[in-house]
């Protein structure tokens, strides 16, 4: 999207987002060691949880449905996206708490974001 390498982007993950937000307009989440949250209009978050064990296959579903969710139950969508991001995070690392960050299945989640959402 950007014409970039992995390692550009990586090297400096808050330029790369920012440029996605403004160039698309959009509120852009840029998962990874420290995900982002960016608007277009600069607005930014960083997010200081989650695991190494949460890159696997469904996790971008799970939190995209999270912020979808959000989003449906009337958050603006740089708040929704933040919230989701954040959530989606937390559940990761309690379930890495729980089953080690070693064979994490994105469905792991679940039982910690309704738990998270219902401030259990």
């Amino acid at each position: 999207m950007l014409g970039s390498s992995i390692a550009e982007i990586q090297n400096d993950r808050f330029a790369a987002v920012r440029e996605l937000a403004e160039r698309f307009d959009a509120v852009v989440v840029l998962k990874g060691c420290g995900s982002l949250v960016c608007a277009p209009d600069g607005e930014l978050a960083l997010c200081d949880r989650g695991n190494p064990g949460m890159a696997s296959a469904g996790m971008g579903d799970i939190l995209t449905g999270v912020i979808a969710a959000c989003l449906a139950q009337g958050m603006d969508i740089f708040e929704a996206s933040c919230a989701a991001v954040w959530a989606h995070a937390v559940a990761g690392d309690r379930a890495a708490h729980i089953q080690g960050e070693r064979g994490l299945f994105a469905t792991d989640l679940l039982p910690h974001l309704q738990a998270i959402f219902n401030k259990k």
